[in-house]
């Protein structure tokens, strides 16, 4: 069985900071989105893995490399267009061949892995098993109904939904699914929609299996979504602490900290990690925050953030919270009056705060 991680979308609803970075590389307590998925598949026995890549295709290949360091074969297949998640099926064909495979967004995160899953897969004879999930907002998804267990419609993103299950971003396909992407057409938004390539399979009579997901997942393509893995994430954190620790600074809970940082007469309150060759002083990091590799912060508070690498926090009156500010970054306060502020900074940026 092979692996398939699309990484090929633009990231548009979290501009301006996907405009300098794949969004597949923004990273949840501080490790990239995509490092979940190939660890998952990883994890699921899966060794071969095709990542399906656009115009940040250099910078994914740099980060992931031939994927020795997550125990895979990595083959990168360039999709020109993010034309829609059954195209990039379509161009994968040569990679996939005849084999079954996995396909996995991106940009999903499933905290508990997908072994359990896949196995059920391996052993079954169905064409097609899919994951599903509760959501708030079904309109915003591909969404499943449902009889008797069974699937017997699909449809992408519907105006009016019928049903609150939502398409997890984890697919498992025998090689049938190349049959029915070559008898489906472009959507209204001009592409190949995998609903429709499903549901031919559904039409057809072949069998498409569900199973409705118990543990968290989260499609990260929102700020908010991704704050919110973050958040789930460091939940489970583990304290470790590499780091040069004032006698006056106070810990809190479980704090992890990268070699070569120096910290002084702060407060750190856990859940929450800081990378290496990072400078804190005379600050606040509240829980749920991640601080990624060579960042200052000084004189300022922050929790439930993300701060990327070698960004500079300095002198802000009032708390950061709920924000994601990019890499080489600066927020300062200029003068006037504290007030409260969220930020989404895109990469080499720069803030004056009055």
């Amino acid at each position: 069985m092979k692996g398939l991680i699309l990484s090929g979308g633009k990231g548009t609803r979290l501009r301006p900071i996907t405009h300098t970075r794949a969004k597949q590389l923004l990273p949840v307590a501080n490790k990239p989105i995509l490092f979940y998925g190939l660890e998952a598949m990883a994890k699921a026995g899966i060794t071969d893995v095709g990542i399906v890549v656009g115009d940040t295709r250099e910078e994914i290949q740099a980060a992931v490399g031939d994927g020795s360091a997550f125990g895979v074969k990595v083959t990168y297949v360039h999709q020109k267009e993010p034309l829609g998640l059954a195209h990039a099926i379509k161009v994968s064909r040569p990679y996939l061949e005849e084999d079954p495979f996995v396909m996995y967004l991106g940009d999903n995160l499933i905290r508990d892995g997908i072994r359990t899953y896949v196995d059920e897969f391996r052993s079954d004879t169905g064409h097609c098993h899919i994951l599903l999930a509760k959501v708030q907002t079904p309109q915003e998804f591909g969404v499943a109904e449902l009889e008797d267990g069974r699937v017997t419609r699909l449809v992408e993103k519907p105006m009016e939904p019928k049903s609150d299950l939502a398409l997890v971003g984890v697919y498992m396909f025998n090689n049938d699914i190349h049959d029915a992407i070559d008898h489906i057409k472009p959507s209204a938004r001009n592409e190949l929609e995998i609903t429709d390539a499903i549901q031919y399979l559904v039409d057809q009579g072949d069998e498409v299996r569900s199973k409705i997901i118990n543990g968290w997942w989260k499609d990260t393509g929102k700020l908010e979504d991704i704050l919110e893995a973050n958040r789930v994430i460091l939940s489970g954190l583990k304290g470790k602490i590499e780091a040069e620790i004032g006698e006056d600074t106070r810990v809190e809970g479980p704090v992890s900290i990268g070699k070569g940082t120096r910290v002084w007469n702060s407060v750190l309150r856990g859940p929450l990690i800081i990378g290496g060759d990072c400078r804190i002083e005379e600050a606040f990091i509240g829980p749920f925050t991640s601080i990624h590799n060579g960042a200052e912060i000084r004189n300022s508070e922050i929790q439930h953030s993300i701060i990327l690498e070698n960004s500079s926090i300095v002198d802000i009156g009032s708390r950061i919270e709920s924000s994601l500010v990019g890499k080489n970054s600066e927020i300062r306060t200029a003068s006037g009056p504290p007030k409260s502020m969220r930020f989404m900074i895109g990469d080499y940026s720069r803030i004056e705060v009055c």
